[in-house]
């Protein structure tokens, strides 16, 4: 056999997963079809970090949330990942959801996050005032937070690459079958061997699945958009505001972002295509009569961005995560999948039933911290001091230097394309959208 396990999908979960395989010593090999990992449906999400507590008590997804939740809190500050635990507030608009609110408590002390609590009317609007008219009462919810949903899948697949793993971007899976010892697997870039199997593919999780005989599940693609308002928007929410979550949604929450922003989203609507990340009138118009109704002020402002994901959406109501003799099937992550990422990894690692080797101490890994309440390079005169292209500003929107620009084109998974280069620093993600910085950004993209 070529590996010890080859993992197709870099999504966060892939990404994750591939990093706590690659400490126990064995060869892995990351497979992403597209350009770069985390490009796909993790890096158009909601970026929060879910306690778990509202899920399934007794599921699958409950228990790997809450202990994702554990760890990823422990290992984004010590790497470099935007977090902010602002907690969250979860708000009943009427009578009947505010009949729904003891059965969500009653469930988040059953999945062990008893810190929960009810507040009316006037404790709600003393905590949030800008919110809108007619709110009946909430739930507050601390632990939960903002995450960069860019840095942390970077993180993870740059722990796994400095620690020996084999990553192949715009590689795509074309077929696998088993083979004695383990499995085949062909590749637009050629053929591989290996012992262990993880399918990790998101949307086409179910499409891989059937190539091995199985029928478990249908990735049916949730197509959630969602609309960014800009930075001086951003003293109007104070914390996460949360919807009383539906049978198909958690519903349109209105939340800031770890960029400086404030978020509203996402839609909930089942398509056909795997790869129609199109916005709609339809959808833009919700968004913004939502953002009218939960926010209304937010309307003053001006809209920086929209962007659509796509979720993994199976007509299971839990993760779907099943071993077949040295198989791990890693389906049906949904939005919670960013938050329980480190814990899906902890638990395909058990099931796999590998003769592990006691885990190393991974390279040591600072990612640049692109959070707006973090200190930026710009900010950092000591810094600017020994190298002044951390002066030097590019992206004037949102202020990125030369210097970070260069040090993303010369990293460990440097980006190859205007996207990756993106999620790395932030440039283009401003009032402008690239019309000022883009030709220089495109520039320096050529001549890495």
């Amino acid at each position: 056999m070529d590996r010890d396990v080859v993992i197709v999908g870099g999504g966060v979960v892939g990404a994750a997963i591939a990093r706590e395989l690659t400490r126990h010593r064995l060869d892995v090999t990351l497979l992403e079809a597209g350009p770069d990992v985390g490009a796909g449906t993790s890096k158009a999400n909601t970026a929060l970090l879910h306690t778990g507590f509202d899920a399934k008590p007794g599921t699958l997804e409950a228990r790997l949330v809450a202990r994702g939740h554990e760890l990823l809190s422990e290992y984004a500050p010590r790497v470099g990942i935007p977090l902010e635990p602002t907690g969250a507030l979860l708000v009943a608009w009427d009578g009947e959801q505010l009949g729904e609110l003891a059965g969500i408590v009653e469930r988040s002390h059953a999945n062990g996050h008893s810190a929960i609590r009810e507040l009316g009317a006037v404790e709600l609007y003393e905590l949030e005032p800008s919110l809108g008219p007619g709110a009946r009462g909430a739930l507050h919810v601390p632990g939960e937070g903002l995450i960069c949903p860019f840095t942390t899948p970077l993180a993870f697949a740059t722990e796994a690459v400095l620690a020996g793993c084999e990553l192949r971007r715009s590689t795509e899976v074309v077929g696998v079958e088993r083979a004695p010892g383990g499995f085949r697997v062909a590749t637009t870039g050629g053929e591989l061997t290996t012992r262990r199997l993880v399918n990790a593919a998101g949307l086409r999780g179910d499409e891989l699945d059937r190539m091995l005989g199985f029928d478990r599940f249908t990735v049916t693609p949730r197509r959630g958009e969602l609309i960014v308002f800009d930075k001086l928007a951003r003293p109007l929410v104070r914390q996460i505001v949360l919807a009383v979550p539906t049978r198909v949604s958690k519903g349109v929450l209105v939340a800031p972002t770890v960029f400086g922003n404030v978020m509203v989203g996402p839609t909930a609507e089942e398509v056909p295509d795997k790869r129609d990340t199109s916005s709609t009138e339809a959808g833009l118009e919700y968004l913004r009569q939502e953002a009218v109704r939960i926010v209304p002020r937010l309307l003053d402002f001006d809209l920086t961005a929209t962007y659509v994901g796509l979720r993994a959406a199976t007509e299971h109501a839990d993760f779907q995560i099943h071993f077949d003799d040295g198989y791990a099937c890693v389906g049906g992550i949904r939005s919670t999948g960013l938050s329980a990422s480190m814990a899906i990894a902890e638990h395909v690692r058990k099931g796999l039933e590998l003769d592990l080797q006691p885990p190393d101490e991974l390279p040591p890994v600072r990612m640049p911290n692109i959070g707006e309440a973090f200190q930026r390079p710009y900010q950092d005169a000591e810094l600017i001091a020994s190298d002044p292209d951390y002066g030097r500003i590019v992206c004037f929107c949102e202020r990125v230097t030369r210097g970070e620009l260069r040090d993303a084109l010369a990293g460990p998974i440097a980006p190859v394309d205007l996207d990756g280069l993106r999620r790395r620093t932030r440039a283009q993600m401003g009032r402008c959208q690239g019309f000022y910085c883009g030709a220089e950004l495109a520039r320096l993209l050529a001549d890495a």
